[in-house]
């Protein structure tokens, strides 16, 4: 294994979980972060054409959100929400559409089921399903099934990885290769066996060694495609954030393939989606263009 994968042999728990217990370096999270989230998320949901918890599998949480810019021919941005698979809802991030439909933009936040009701493994499998549902029933969702880019934050963005990893003609062979014109991981775990080894996060996850292994983009899911990417991270996230980020791009930019690394200057893990969601940020504005606008 490259030696870019074996640094976690460096920390002991304790030094993980400063690593990667982002919440525990926002003591507002629950008080503030939340609440203001999703006092924004009931004012788009009340003020854009939306159409709210469509389901697309058999899964409790197996639903999604579409937030419509009035031009069903307009970008997709399909937006997975994180919370290290076990936390958070697709409710909370409604506010993130409020930009993108005013830009031109036609939204979908994506719900799915959390650990430890299932593994991270089927999680994936959701995303995959939900965009196989979204995929062929685009005309009646309202939106442009040739014009989509995925977008994830921390799990989300994880799981952004494992859909450009993903063989879609071999789910379906009337769906595209290039199905996904452009993906966005924000914040990702690229690397799992260091949140394997985060005592305190994986009590929920539960996650083994083997499947660590197995669901890790750096190790078993390479892109398949040569769609663009854009890796974000937070100018003020932890070194581990930054190297996840960092040893995906090194590995997977080619000539063919281009993946930017955007470093999103000052702001913490939660803050950078605050930024996104301005309409003046370079955030926003290079989000716009990575989705052809």
């Amino acid at each position: 294994m490259s030696d870019a994968l074996t640094y976690h042999s460096r920390f002991s728990a304790e030094e993980f979980d400063a690593q990667y217990n982002l919440r525990a370096g926002r003591p507002d999270y629950e008080e503030t972060v939340i609440p203001g989230w999703s006092q924004a998320s009931e004012r788009a949901r009340a003020t854009i054409d939306c159409s709210l918890d469509i389901r697309y599998g058999t899964g409790e949480k197996q639903k999604l959100d579409v937030f419509r810019c009035g031009d069903a021919s307009a970008p997709t941005l399909i937006y997975v929400h994180g919370g290290y698979w076990q936390r958070g809802d697709k409710s909370i991030y409604s506010f993130l559409a409020t930009p993108f439909a005013a830009a031109g933009v036609n939204v979908i936040v994506v719900g799915y089921d959390l650990c430890p009701a299932v593994t991270i493994t089927r999680i994936s499998e959701e995303i995959r399903e939900a965009i196989s549902h979204i995929w062929q029933d685009a005309t009646k969702l309202g939106i442009n099934r040739d014009r989509i880019t995925v977008m994830g934050h921390s799990a989300g963005g994880h799981i952004t990885q494992m859909m450009m990893a993903t063989d879609w003609p071999s789910r379906d062979p009337d769906m595209p290769a290039d199905l996904i014109k452009s993906g966005i991981p924000v914040s990702p775990l690229s690397y799992l066996e260091p949140v394997r080894l985060t005592e305190a996060l994986n009590a929920g996850i539960r996650m083994d060694a083997a499947e660590a292994q197995a669901e890790s983009p750096m190790t078993n899911h390479p892109p398949i495609t040569d769609a663009p990417q854009m890796v974000v991270v937070g100018g003020g996230e932890t070194d581990e954030f930054h190297r996840q980020a960092r040893m995906y791009v090194e590995k997977f930019e080619s000539a063919a393939r281009q993946i930017e690394l955007f470093n999103v200057p000052e702001v913490d893990h939660f803050d950078e989606l605050n930024v996104l969601a301005d309409r003046n940020s370079p955030f926003f504005a290079k989000t716009c263009k990575m989705l052809g606008l």
